[in-house]
């Protein structure tokens, strides 16, 4: 079987199991609701454009017809309101949130693996996870209004503004950008990107970076829980809105990924032996480098630090499809959505809700070790 037929056989499997999990976790709560009742009411809330609708509106002096879009539902299952409600509008927001960003974390894990040629690096090495860190620990003890008025003709005045979430959102993503893009221009010289240099650059920026954490933390006073459990990654504040922007952004990127996993199968020869097989390989690195560090980005932004999600998934799922990233990458982004939907959803089971990082790292690393003691680790 070719690889691409293997990718298409193995995603459509680890899709499946990430529906299954998905429905289970919805199911699963203070609240216990059957999960045909899941499935159900995730139904109902499908809808699609049913026709045209016209409105006189009021612009400025004039009245104009507003056109919209009719949207119908095209099931109407009987389910419990109730149900419907918390499945729907609170619970399922969360698990959405929780695949989307396990799908990019895994994603950005396999390439950075790939990319370093080691099963130990991770999309932190690049400093992203730390970056981000910096940006919200920072809005957090010194937040700042993120608010304007835009005056628009015709329409008049608009108040844009930011809420304290999407705010701390917003400076964790470009955190994660400056210092990803910092590492990788500490680590260029002359045009050229060696990885040695790059991983270094990583260590030493992530390493500065812990140290101004350390500081706002000592300058945050009132906020420091806040702080604590941003760095320990959350998902319960997850909105539409925020799966809105994270599925926007996070499809394609794993794209440009998934269109360089030839060229990063021939870098693992090698750079001169990738330059001899016709890859640009500084272009190459650079595009791999900053897709990897966008979807990184997007995924921290809203979750917070989650640790072991692009490091364990990846390895794992190596071990069962193989080296091939045509392969690997699909069916370990997908693994990773399963993976995180499954940790967030043990974390908010019991009577106290834990913080999905502490789940993560605490499966994530006694397995890991168990690889590590009954598998030999070589270089990619």
């Amino acid at each position: 079987m070719s690889a691409w037929g293997r990718s298409a056989g193995w995603s459509a499997a680890l899709a499946a199991a990430l529906v299954a999990v998905v429905v289970a976790s919805a199911a699963i709560g203070p609240v216990r609701i059957p999960p045909i009742e899941v499935v159900k009411a995730v139904l109902n809330a499908v809808v699609v454009p049913a026709g045209v609708e016209t409105t006189p509106q009021w612009v400025g002096p004039l009245m104009l017809p507003s056109v919209d879009l009719a949207y119908r539902s095209p099931f109407a299952f009987p389910v419990n309101g109730v149900h419907e409600q918390i499945v729907v509008g609170v619970r399922l927001p969360r698990i959405l949130m929780a695949a989307l960003v396990g799908f990019a974390l895994a994603a950005a894990g396999t390439v950075m693996q790939g990319f370093f040629r080691n099963p130990m690096a991770d999309p932190s090495i690049i400093g992203v996870s730390s970056g981000a860190a910096v940006g919200a620990v920072a809005f957090i003890v010194f937040p700042v209004a993120l608010s304007a008025t835009l005056t628009l003709p015709v329409v008049g005045a608009v108040d844009l503004a930011l809420s304290h979430g999407a705010g701390v959102s917003l400076f964790a993503f470009v955190g994660a950008l400056v210092a990803a893009f910092g590492v990788y221009a500490i680590a260029t010289r002359h045009g050229r990107t060696p990885v040695a240099t790059l991983l270094l650059a990583g260590v030493a920026v992530q390493t500065f970076l812990g140290a101004v954490i350390s500081y706002l933390q000592l300058q945050a006073g009132e906020s420091l829980r806040r702080i604590v459990a941003w760095l320990m990654g959350h998902l319960s504040g997850a909105a539409w809105s925020d799966v809105a922007v994270t599925a926007v952004v996070v499809p394609p990127l794993f794209g440009v990924l998934l269109v360089y996993a030839r060229d990063l199968n021939v870098m693992l020869l090698g750079e001169e032996e990738a330059r001899g097989l016709g890859i640009a390989v500084e272009r190459t690195k650079r595009i791999l480098l900053g897709a990897a560090a966008l979807i990184t980005a997007a995924g921290v932004a809203f979750a917070g630090v989650i640790g072991f999600v692009g490091l364990i998934v990846p390895h794992m799922l190596r071990l069962v499809v193989g080296p091939d990233h045509r392969v690997l990458l699909p069916s370990a982004a997908l693994a990773g959505g399963s993976f995180l939907v499954a940790a967030d959803t043990i974390a908010r089971a019991g009577s106290t809700e834990l913080p999905v990082g502490i789940v993560t790292a605490a499966v994530g690393a006694p397995f890991f070790i168990y690889l590590l003691m009954t598998r030999e680790v070589h270089e990619l």
